[in-house]
């Protein structure tokens, strides 16, 4: 269905409104703007997305194309083999055998090169992956890990963003269905190289029509465009803004996109409010003075006093012409021309006092180059206009920062842009849902965001799905349930929603219930991997591993790179007794991703089945390495350690386990085993007591504290224990518990 939208209204009254994918390829424009075209295509945004090629390559591929990624112990190679690029990646394996070895083709790099290059593998679904390995241009070129891969787990299946793609290139087509807030970033058809014309100048379809029509009047031809000069200098800023805006890339939810606007639907000449709104920290957090990657320019801009005392009237064009970069050694007079449009007396005055030195450029004193905070191997701009440089090393080197939770900004968010938000209508449920989003003000936002929600009984339901989500985040998956319902009841058969549902009901307990909801999604979406996966895994729950295992492969099959899926897969196989087709599957997952502590674990426990204990116990040392101080990844390494009979190694991690998870009952039961075996029998009954607190229907356990306490002499409460035994579901215990009772002589 056409989408249309307000976008310019220029002098002579004329309104432009242009329909949704009535954009042309924008080379087009070069066969009229031959010069503008050609020095645009210079320019960052020129170069912002391409295809790798020989003559747009600046990084070596075939000497320097080598990384080893010390933290987690991957080695990294750039390789091209017949004119077509790939990253490739492989790790240690057991016995110092390179292992989990995967090569990605490079499908599209994304950005210029003027500060850093990544790049791009895209998938059969159409989805692009970011690689974990990036040039920074930096020091004459290097390789390095890309921004946010630097730890001990980098990702290796990051699906790039349709946020991220709008602000690097021109319009790409997006299968139908796939534009809905939640929706799977894929792609249709080839990308676009670079943003295009388009993006500052709006959809070119009617432009060129009306050119080409014979005696077309040259005032129609410029009418049939947006011409940004014509715009206020608040719609001029807004082009600019969005891509260049972004308050902050930390977690909070810096952007949120109206839901009833499509990835790629804003257009030159309309209100970026219209089409997105931008939150930040509240005033006086820490993070008030965050130098990023994005913000180094608008943001920091709109702090500066040149831009609030310009009353709106500054905007980037003051200083930048899109069109055009100035080359090195012209930039510092072309940009101090800019400064002296407005400050010229003032400098001179000062330098006929000898108050300021006679230079031939400003930004390096007042717009100072800074190290970014959350790309750190780039150094940018700053574009906060100040009186003079802070005194501290700008450039310093800086550490990746991978926060933990505990560490997160934990406050309210607060409008950024606009700056101001109205307490009713629309845009109160957006700034709820900002509170939300992310989690960062949760009880309190989860409070707004039901009330507006009762209130204003909004039509789309992608509202009780965001409230269900947030209600369920926060722990109430009943009332979570009843938001999908909701959501539900507005747009019957919703897979979004009938997914959040399942998923609600699988927190609540609520198993069968959950399982009937995703047959209802498998049936009407038989492609959604994973629907087919979520499905799998509450058959699991249900100890239907048959059924699992059906599902799970079907998801792998629509889509081989879900995270988690093979992994589960595997452990469905391991409780059917497959051992053979779980180690295939775990091989697959750590292909995918050699750091996923979890198939690390399950693949020591398969070893450990097989007898095969000296490389169980190097994958369990993997899990604990990727996933330190996680109780039941100590605890499945303690079992292996003690059913090879290696019992000191064995309490050692059980105690680790407990010391990160004091109300692990097998802990408790195991480490009371093993002080048993010691005939340490007042500990062991300490430990066999616990578990059986934690967990009273532990039969066999309660047998083992029996045994301790007879052990001890201390009959009345060992019978006490085997009487409980003899009630209980497992069979086999209770029938051991009767025989000992006999022969005490006890009912």
């Amino acid at each position: 269905m056409a989408v249309w939208f307000f976008l310019a209204t220029l002098p002579g009254g004329c309104l432009i409104a242009a329909q949704a994918g009535d954009f042309v390829d924008s080379r087009l424009c070069a066969s009229c703007h031959s010069t503008t075209a050609r020095n645009y295509l210079q320019t960052g945004m020129g170069r912002s997305f391409f295809r790798p090629t020989a003559a747009n390559t600046v990084e070596d591929y075939t000497g320097r194309n080598e990384f080893h990624h010390a933290l987690s112990d991957t080695h990294y190679s750039m390789t091209v083999r017949d004119g077509v690029y790939y990253q490739r990646r492989r790790t240690p394996g057991f016995d110092g055998k390179p292992s989990n070895m995967e090569e990605l083709r490079i499908d599209y790099v994304i950005g210029s090169g003027n500060h850093s290059r990544s790049y791009l593998h895209r998938t059969s679904r159409g989805t692009l992956i970011e690689l974990p390995l990036s040039w920074y241009s930096e020091k004459s070129g290097y390789w390095a890990m890309s921004p946010g891969f630097d730890s001990l787990h980098p990702a290796t299946r990051r699906l790039v963003s349709y946020e991220c793609i709008f602000c690097h290139n021109a319009y790409p087509k997006i299968p139908e269905g796939y534009e809905a807030p939640g929706s799977e970033p894929a792609f249709t058809g080839d990308l676009p190289q670079g943003i295009d014309c388009q993006r500052c100048h709006g959809p070119g379809a009617r432009h060129v029509a009306t050119a080409q029509t014979a005696g077309a009047d040259t005032q129609k031809i410029r009418a049939a465009i947006v011409n940004p000069a014509r715009l206020s200098p608040k719609l001029r800023m807004d082009i600019c803004m969005q891509c260049h805006l972004e308050p902050t890339s930390t977690a909070i939810p810096a952007l949120i996109r109206r839901f009833n606007r499509g990835p790629f639907s804003f257009s030159a000449g309309e209100p970026l409010a219209d089409f997105l709104l931008a939150f930040d920290h509240a005033p006086g957090s820490p993070q008030s003075d965050k130098f990023e990657i994005v913000g180094s320019s608008a943001y920091r801009l709109r702090k500066s006093r040149c831009f609030l005392e310009s009353k709106d009237a500054m905007t980037c064009e003051t200083c930048h012409d899109p069109h055009r970069t100035p080359q090195r050694e012209e930039s510092g007079r072309y940009y101090a021309a800019a400064c002296r449009r407005c400050h010229a007396a003032t400098v001179d005055s000062l330098v006929a006092r000898g108050a300021h030195p006679a230079v031939a450029e400003c930004t390096s004193c007042h717009m100072p180059k800074r190290r970014t905070e959350d790309v750190v191997h780039v150094v940018m701009t700053d574009h906060l206009i100040q009186r003079r440089p802070p005194t501290r090393n700008l450039l310093a080197e800086r550490e990746e920062r991978h926060p933990k939770e505990s560490e997160e900004y934990r406050g309210e968010i607060v409008p950024y842009y606009p700056p101001a938000l109205p307490k009713t209508g629309p845009d109160a449920l957006y700034r709820a849902f900002a509170q939300v989003a992310m989690g960062n003000n949760l009880r309190a936002g989860v409070v707004e965001l039901s009330r507006l929600v009762a209130v204003q009984q909004p039509r789309d339901p992608e509202w009780h799905i965001q409230l269900g989500d947030a209600r369920l985040v926060n722990g109430e998956p009943l009332k979570a349930i009843a938001s999908y319902q909701s959501a539900l009841r507005l747009r019957e058969g919703m897979p979004r929603a009938l997914q959040a549902l399942a998923k609600a009901l699988r927190s609540a307990g609520q198993l069968p219930e959950s399982l009937d909801t995703l047959r209802k999604v498998v049936e009407i979406a038989p492609s959604d991997a994973g629907a087919w996966y979520q499905l799998g895994m509450v058959e699991s729950d249900l100890q239907r591993n048959r059924d699992a295992i059906e599902h799970l492969r079907r998801a792998t099959s629509l889509d081989p790179n879900l995270p988690g899926v093979h992994t589960t897969l595997a452990h469905a196989q391991f409780s059917e007794g497959q051992l053979e087709e779980a180690t295939s599957a775990l091989r697959e997952a750590l292909q995918i991703d050699p750091y996923e502590s979890a198939a690390w674990d399950l693949a020591g426990r398969v070893l450990t089945t097989k007898g095969e204990f000296r490389e169980a116990f190097y994958n369990f040392e993997h899990a604990i390495r990727y996933r330190p101080n996680f109780a039941p990844h100590l605890y499945d390494y303690a079992l292996a350690l003690s059913t090879s009979n290696s019992f000191d190694r064995a309490e050692e991690q059980v105690r680790r386990a407990l010391r990160a998870d004091l109300a692990m009952p097998e802990a408790h039961a195991l480490l009371g085993g093993l002080l048993a075996r010691k005939r340490e029998f007042a500990d062991a009954a300490v430990e066999f007591g616990e578990a059986v607190r934690l967990r009273p229907a532990l039969a066999r356990t309660r047998l083992d504290l029996a045994s301790v306490l007879a052990a001890q002499g201390k009959m009345p409460e060992a019978v006490e224990q085997l009487r409980a035994v003899a009630k209980s579901d497992d069979a086999e215990a209770a029938r051991l518990a009767a025989d000992a009772l006999r022969r005490l002589g006890q009912r």
